[in-house]
Order: C-alpha cells, then structure tokens, then sequence
C-alpha cells in the first residue's frame, strides 16, 4: 500500500467512524450502521478493505437472540500519523499487537489530478 492509500484508507469518513467505534469495544456491522448513520452495505466494504489492510479484525462470532451468528469487530489500530516532510508524505500505523507500518514514498512520484 502507497502512502497516500494508507492515508486515505484512514481519512475516509465511514472507515474512520467503524475505527473510532470499535476501539474500546466490538460491534457487529449492523451496529455500527445504525449508530453511525453508514449503508449497511458501504458498512461491509469498509469493514472487508479495514481487515484486508489488517487495522481490524473479527474478534467473535456472537449468537442473537433469533439464532443468528453476527461477527464483532474491534479496532487494531492504536495510533495513525500521517507526514509530510521534506517533500515526502509518510504515514505511520501502529497496531494493538505492537507491529508498527511504515508506509513511506516520495510525492513527486504520486500524479495528480492534472497529469492524469
């Protein structure tokens, strides 16, 4: 994952609501629907994108009370930074587990909207 991906994967607004509402505690996609106003099916995509980056993950499968098995998600990501500094932007995730991701690169070589 380039930089300014890590930066925007963390910057979108339904994928920084799931993270923010999953850090102290887990909730289940339709949770985190209701609760924070996301289309339950955006709320899956971004859940999918979230564990694939690995910054969340299904941390139990629950049974409701009609029977159902719902996954509950927690937050991975402890702290996220993104720089910019002499001319380069950098983006920084530290996890729960301790691991530390760097994703560094040089914003020259990112294009932008006018050369595409």
């Amino acid at each position: 994952m380039d930089p300014l991906e890590a930066s925007r994967l963390i910057t979108d607004e339904y994928s920084a609501k799931i993270l923010v509402a999953t850090f102290k505690k887990p909730k289940s996609a339709i949770e985190l629907s209701r609760e924070y106003g996301i289309p339950i099916a955006a709320c899956y995509r971004r859940i999918h994108v979230l564990e694939k980056a690995g910054v969340l993950s299904c941390v139990e499968r629950a049974l409701t009370q009609k029977g159902k098995r719902i996954s509950l998600y927690m937050s991975q990501l402890r702290n996220a930074y993104i720089f910019f500094e002499n001319g380069k932007l950098r983006v920084r995730f530290q996890l729960a587990s301790g691991v530390t991701q760097d994703f560094g690169g040089d914003w020259q070589a990112i294009e932008t909207e006018k050369e595409r």
